[in-house]
C-alpha cells in the first residue's frame, strides 16, 4: 500500500485534500457546491486546448479556469444563479469535448481529467500540489473574516461582489492545479463531502474549518488505501465515502441536536 512507486500519489493526494478542505469549507458555507462542480469543468477545456496545441497543460488550465470565473460571475449577475452555473457548465463541457476530439486524445484525456489517475502521479506533480496546499490556505486565512461574513450575512456585507470574485478565483486556482492529477470528480468530492460533514458537526467557524481539513485528508487516505487494496478506482471510493461521511454527520447531528453551522442547501 505504501510501496515506493505509489508514494508520489499519496503525497499529491494528501496535499490536494488539505487545500480542498480549506476551500470546501467556504464552498459549503456560501452554498456554492454547484460552482465547485462547474469550475473544474471550466479548467477542462483549457487542458483540452493545450493538448490540441501541443503545449503544457498548466497555462491552459489556469487561463481557462479564470475565464470560467469571469463567465460564471457575469451570468450570475441575474437572479437565477443555479441556472447561470448550469449554463456555464454545459457550455464549457461542450467546448472541452470539441478540443479533445480535435486533438485525437479523446478517451485517455477525458478519463484523466474527469476521473483522475492519482496513482500515476510522479515526483514532478508534487511541487504544484505543494504550492496549492500552501497558497490556497494562506489566501483563505488572510480573508477569513470577510469571506465568513459574506457567507453568513450576504445581504449586509459591503463589497459582496468583490468577495464573490475573490472566492471564485481561489476556487478556480484549486481546481486548475488539482485537475490534471486528481480529476474533477475527486476534487469536487473533497470540496463538498468533508466540509459538509464538518459544518454539520461543528459549533463554530474555526472548529468547522479545522474539522473540514482533517476529514478531507482522512477521506482521501481511506479512499487510496481501499483503492490500493482492491484495485478499484480511487475516484469511486472518494465519492462514495464523501457521501457516507456527510450522511453519518447528519445522523449524528440529529441524534445529538448540537449547534450547527449553515450546511449545504
Amino acid at each position: 500500500m505504501f510501496a515506493s512507486y505509489l508514494l508520489s500519489g499519496w503525497i499529491v493526494a494528501s496535499l490536494v485534500a488539505f487545500a480542498a478542505g480549506f476551500t470546501g469549507f467556504f464552498v459549503v458555507l456560501r452554498r456554492e457546491s454547484f460552482a465547485a462542480h462547474a469550475l473544474p469543468m471550466a479548467a477542462f477545456p483549457g487542458a483540452a486546448a493545450a493538448a490540441l496545441c501541443g503545449v503544457a497543460q498548466w497555462p491552459g488550465l489556469l487561463v481557462a479556469a479564470l475565464l470560467g470565473v469571469a463567465l460564471l460571475f457575469w451570468l450570475k449577475r441575474g437572479q437565477r444563479r443555479d441556472a447561470a452555473t448550469a449554463l456555464a457548465l454545459v457550455a464549457l463541457l461542450g467546448l472541452g469535448a470539441l478540443f479533445l476530439s480535435l486533438s485525437g486524445r479523446y478517451a485517455n484525456a477525458v478519463y484523466g481529467l474527469l476521473f483522475g489517475q492519482i496513482f500515476a502521479s510522479s515526483p514532478a506533480d508534487i511541487p504544484p500540489a505543494l504550492a496549492l496546499a500552501v497558497l490556497v490556505p494562506m489566501a483563505l486565512l488572510m480573508f477569513f473574516r470577510p469571506l465568513l461574513l459574506g457567507a453568513l450575512s450576504p445581504d449586509f456585507t459591503a463589497g459582496g461582489a468583490k468577495g464573490d470574485v475573490l472566492f471564485l478565483i481561489i476556487l478556480a486556482l484549486t481546481a486548475s492545479f488539482a485537475l490534471p492529477v486528481t480529476g474533477a470528480l475527486l476534487v469536487f468530492s473533497l470540496m463538498t463531502g468533508p466540509p459538509g460533514a464538518a459544518c454539520t458537526l461543528a459549533a463554530s467557524p474555526r472548529t468547522g474549518l479545522m474539522l473540514s481539513v482533517v476529514l478531507a485528508v482522512a477521506l482521501i487516505w481511506s479512499a487510496l488505501a481501499l483503492s490500493a487494496a482492491t484495485g478499484w478506482p480511487a475516484g469511486f471510493f472518494t465519492g462514495v465515502l464523501a457521501a457516507l461521511l456527510f450522511l453519518a454527520a447528519r445522523m449524528w447531528r440529529r441524534a445529538r441536536q448540537a449547534p450547527q453551522l449553515p450546511g449545504p442547501a
